[in-house]
C-alpha cells in the first residue's frame, strides 16, 4: 500500500507540535501539520493553537463554536503528512498475531478489519461527507472557503477572466469585460497561495499597491495628534474640543457606510465600459475577488490623501465659523478611519474578543454570502437603520 510510505507519529511527538512555528492537529489517527494554514484562518492562527497539537473533530463539529463547510476539510487534507499511532490502536498492536498489519499506518486490509474488530476503536477519523449551501451571489459555502487555495490554471481555464499568475490591472483593462460579467467574477473570491500578494501591476508601481496595516497608524496617528493639538489653541476650552472631535468621529461611521455602500458598491450604477471597470477593480473590486490579501486590505496612504481631501474641504464648509472647530471635528474623523481599516484587517486575519467575532462573522459573511448588504465594517448600526443587514442569504445548490 503506498500511503503506508507516510510516516506513523507517537501521540507525543504530535502533542510536542503546539507552536506557531510547527503546530500539528489531529482528526482521529490522520495528522495535518497546518503550520502554513495559520496565517491565513479566517478565525486568526490564535484560535487554532488553543487545539496544537490535539484532536480537532469535534470543535470543528461545534454549531456553537463554527460547523466547517467541506471546504475546511479539504484545506487539511492538503496539509495532510501521516498518522498517529493512538492509544487504542496501540492497544491493537499489543493484542495482534501480527501488528506489521496494522503499523505503521494506515493498515492493510486484514489490519483494517481486525481494528474494527477491537472494542476500543472509534474509526480512522477521516472527514464526514458533508454537505453545505453554496450561496447564489459567491459560489462559496463559508468564511473558511475564502482561504481555500485558487488553482490558478483551473479558475482561468473554467471562467476565462483573470489569470491569477499574471498582472492584474493589464487584463482587466484589456479584458474587453462586460459590466455583468465582470461583477459576477469579482465578487466570487479567489485566494493566491503564490506569494504575499497576487501581481496587480508587475512593475515598479507594484510596491505602491501594497500596504502593511501597521502603515495606517503610523502615518496618520501623529498628523491626527498634531491636528488635535492644534485645534486645542483656538478653541476656548477642553470640553469644546472633545465635543467637535467626537463629532467628527460619529460623522465618521456614516461616511463609512456611505462609502462602503455607494463608492464601494456602486455595482448598479456602474457604467458599462472599460475604464469604469478597472476603476472599479483597483478602488474595492480587488478586495471581493482577494479578500484574504495581507497587503490590499488596508487603503494605501496615496488614496486616502486623495479621498480625505473632499472631507476636509466639507469641514471647512459646514464648519466655516471656526477654523479650529472645523480642524477638531476633521481629527476625530480621520481617528475613526484608522479605526475602521485596522478593524477590517484585523477582521479578517486575526483571532479577537468575543464582540468582534461576532462582527468578524458578520463582515465575512458580506465575503462569502452575499456582498449586496452588510456595509457596516466597525458596527452595524448603519445597516440597521438603513435596512441592509445581512438576512439569510439565497442558496444556488448544494455541494
Amino acid at each position: 500500500m503506498a500511503t503506508r510510505a507516510l510516516p506513523t507519529l507517537s501521540q507525543a511527538d504530535v502533542a510536542s507540535h503546539s507552536t506557531s512555528k510547527s503546530c500539528y492537529v489531529t482528526i482521529g489517527t490522520k495528522v495535518y501539520d497546518i503550520t502554513p494554514f495559520l496565517e491565513d484562518h479566517p478565525g486568526g492562527g490564535d484560535l487554532i493553537l488553543e487545539y496544537a497539537g490535539k484532536d480537532v473533530k469535534q470543535i470543528m463539529l461545534d454549531e456553537i463554536s463554527h460547523t466547517h463547510s467541506e471546504s475546511a476539510y479539504e484545506v487539511l487534507d492538503d496539509h495532510f503528512i501521516g498518522y498517529m499511532a493512538t492509544d487504542q490502536v496501540m492497544d491493537a498492536v499489543m493484542e495482534s498475531k501480527k501488528p506489521d498489519e496494522i503499523v505503521p499506518l494506515p493498515p492493510t486490509e486484514a489490519g483494517l478489519q481486525e481494528l474494527k474488530e477491537h472494542s476500543q476503536m472509534n474509526g480512522n477519523g477521516s472527514a464526514k461527507d458533508m454537505s453545505a449551501p453554496v450561496y447564489a451571489t459567491t459560489g462559496m459555502s463559508s468564511a473558511e472557503d475564502l482561504s481555500k487555495e485558487t488553482d490558478t490554471s483551473v479558475d482561468y481555464r473554467t471562467h476565462k477572466f483573470l489569470d491569477l499568475s499574471k498582472p492584474l490591472f493589464l487584463q482587466v483593462w484589456r479584458g474587453g469585460f462586460s459590466k455583468d460579467f465582470y461583477l459576477e467574477q469579482v465578487h466570487r473570491p479567489r485566494h493566491y497561495k503564490g506569494g504575499a500578494s497576487a501581481p496587480l501591476f508587475g512593475n515598479f508601481l507594484e510596491p505602491l499597491s501594497k500596504t502593511a496595516w501597521w502603515v495606517v497608524p503610523m502615518c496618520w496617528l501623529p498628523p491626527v495628534a498634531y491636528g488635535t493639538w492644534l485645534a486645542g489653541q483656538g478653541l476656548p476650552n477642553m470640553a469644546q474640543l472633545v465635543s467637535y472631535w467626537i463629532t467628527g468621529l460619529c460623522i465618521w461611521t456614516l461616511v463609512e457606510y456611505t462609502m462602503h455602500r455607494c463608492l464601494f458598491h456602486l455595482d448598479n450604477y456602474l457604467p458599462d465600459n472599460r475604464v469604469s471597470i478597472t476603476a472599479h477593480f483597483l478602488l474595492h473590486g480587488i478586495h471581493h475577488y482577494l479578500p484574504m490579501d495581507r497587503y490590499r486590505l488596508v487603503m494605501p496612504p496615496t488614496l486616502f490623501i486623495v479621498l480625505a481631501m473632499p472631507f476636509w474641504k466639507l469641514a471647512q464648509t459646514v464648519f466655516f465659523y471656526n477654523w479650529f472647530a472645523a480642524t477638531a471635528v476633521f481629527c476625530g474623523g480621520i481617528f475613526g478611519y484608522i479605526c475602521y481599516d485596522l478593524t477590517h484587517y484585523f477582521l479578517h486575519h486575526k483571532n479577537l474578543p468575543m464582540h468582534y467575532r461576532e462582527l468578524k462573522k458578520y463582515h465575512l459573511q458580506h465575503h462569502f454570502a452575499d456582498y449586496e448588504n452588510g456595509f457596516g465594517v466597525t458596527s452595524r448600526f448603519w445597516d440597521r437603520v438603513f435596512k441592509t443587514e445581512l438576512p439569510p442569504p439565497k442558496v444556488l445548490k448544494l455541494k
